[in-house]
């Protein structure tokens, strides 16, 4: 594996950061045992496509967000006139096969402001810019996205007459009419794909069954309805004792305390016997670790992919390698004449986040 610096592409970035080249042994992710026969079959393949977080869509209020996601949202359409940065190999990016958005879509799940309720409206905005399939939004590409703890509490407990748990199950059966899904859960909520041989799953808020006793956050907003068993039956009967690549998506990841460290170990040992290469998640940040429950043993490979209106990661799954890398708006930070930050974007685009994966 290789972690590599960030890269300016802007006029203000003068240098290239240095290359940190990190040794491990034979591979990384939690490898089944037949793993290297299905790579060594899957040699050709090529899976590119984005991963995003906490769009967070707004009303009434804080819309110079929903601005901001529209530019990177333009950004993700034009990536395909992009090369890869040149310790990735510089070549051009391929068409995305779907954008996945890990949670936290709107900013108020279940919310009156100023006697105006703000949670249809921010819904029609991210649906407007998102769309579905690539064909019927901003967005050129399709859509995959889960709920986060902003998101609102499950279908039939909303206070105010919109559930956007409601609106993801509806939109998860469109994609299972349309083929797009391999899986999909009882409740309507999680659900899986495949983009070659690699089997993508979609988890909710977190990979757990219920809320921990132990955890004091609401209980009802932040029930994650049995993600953790449907991740248990969807692994066994779509991926078994194969050896296929796997890629586990939820809102809140390894480093984020609204699930109990039980929770992330029953979690963890329920996917250790499969090639897991891939837990991307949000909610608490941007950037890319290793992670196991005790810090030893097998690893996975865990990418928090940062808020929408900052930017985006882009991935490509290859036959031998991963190789992944932070596209995001170059900030200016300034201070006004009362001391308080402000921070511009000044139109340009540069890579962080520069990550190589044998796999």
């Amino acid at each position: 594996m290789r972690i590599y610096g960030d890269i300016g592409i802007s006029r203000y970035m003068r240098t290239l950061s240095v290359c940190i080249a990190v040794l491990f042994g034979c591979l990384m992710g939690l490898v089944h045992a037949d793993a290297g026969a299905s790579v060594a079959q899957h040699s050709n393949r090529d899976i590119t496509f984005i991963a995003t977080s906490d769009s967070h869509y707004d009303a009434f209020e804080n819309e110079d967000r929903n601005d901001r996601n529209r530019d990177t949202i333009r950004e993700m359409n034009a990536i395909i006139t992009t090369s890869w940065p040149e310790h990735l190999g510089g070549k051009p990016i391929s068409k995305p096969l779907g954008v996945l958005i890990l949670g936290d879509v709107i900013d108020d799940g279940d919310r009156i402001f100023q006697g105006k309720h703000q949670t249809p409206r921010q819904w029609l905005l991210f649906q407007a810019d998102f769309g579905l399939d690539g064909t019927d939004g901003l967005l050129d590409y399709p859509v995959f996205e889960t709920w986060g703890n902003h998101d609102g509490p499950p279908i039939g407990k909303d206070r105010h007459g919109f559930s956007f748990q409601s609106q993801l199950k509806a939109r998860n059966l469109l994609r299972q009419e349309k083929g797009l899904l391999t899986g999909l859960s009882s409740n309507g909520l999680h659900y899986s794909w495949d983009w070659n041989d690699v089997h993508f799953v979609q988890l909710g808020i977190y990979p757990a069954d219920k809320q921990h006793a132990e955890i004091r956050y609401n209980s009802v907003w932040h029930d994650p309805q049995n993600a953790l068993t449907f991740l248990k039956e969807d692994l066994a009967k779509h991926v078994g004792s194969s050896g296929r690549s796997v890629v586990l998506m939820s809102h809140c990841g390894i480093d984020a305390d609204w699930w109990h460290e039980e929770d992330k170990k029953a979690f963890y040992e329920s996917v250790r016997g499969y090639n897991v290469i891939l837990y991307l998640y949000g909610h608490s940040g941007t950037g890319f670790r290793q992670w196991s429950p005790s810090g030893e043993g097998e690893i996975l490979n865990c990418v928090n992919t940062g808020q929408t209106e900052n930017g985006f990661f882009v991935i490509q799954i290859t036959g031998d390698r991963i190789r992944l890398v932070y596209r995001v708006k170059h900030w200016i930070h300034t201070e006004t004449l009362d001391g308080k930050p402000v921070r511009t974007w000044d139109g340009e685009w540069e890579w962080k986040h520069i990550v190589e994966i044998k796999i």
